[in-house]
């Protein structure tokens, strides 16, 4: 007998069985409460992607300016990787960037600040403690802090 997958014993059977429902009309067999928890999980993935990168690129050029004697071609490609990943994103979901605010960018500042003082070893104090980047100059394909 074969007997419908389920969401909580096989994920992957389950989704194909309600895509094809939900194509064929069948809206009345399809497990809504767990395609809006799954909606909703992909949006959250989809933020948290954003302030992840986010925060790398930050961190990279937090870098980039206060160790100008260990800059290399590595911190380079990254900042221009999460650019690019940040690019992407916005354009797959223009909404996204209505989270880069300032309270949101000063969260993820705030972050780079702590991991930056471990990687560079230099003291927290150095570092602003709001960030000193316009969110628009981040996202600049070119741009660079000065030192």
């Amino acid at each position: 007998m074969n007997r419908p997958a389920t969401y909580e014993t096989d994920f992957h059977a389950w989704a194909l069985q309600n895509a094809s429902m939900l194509r064929q009309g069948r809206l009345d067999e399809l497990d809504i409460e767990h395609i809006a928890e799954e909606l909703e999980g992909m949006s959250a993935s989809e933020r948290r992607e954003l302030l992840n990168r986010l925060q790398v690129l930050l961190l990279h050029l937090l870098k980039y300016q206060y160790q100008p004697e260990s800059r290399g071609k590595n911190w380079l490609l990254t900042i221009s990787h999460q650019r690019t990943a940040i690019e992407r994103l916005l354009e797959q979901s223009p909404s996204l960037g209505g989270m880069l605010n300032e309270e949101t960018v000063a969260k993820v500042y705030a972050k780079a600040v702590r991991e930056a003082v471990i990687e560079t070893n230099l003291e927290r104090h150095l570092f602003p403690v709001a960030c000193p980047y316009l969110i628009e100059r981040v996202l600049e394909e070119d741009w660079l802090p000065e030192d």
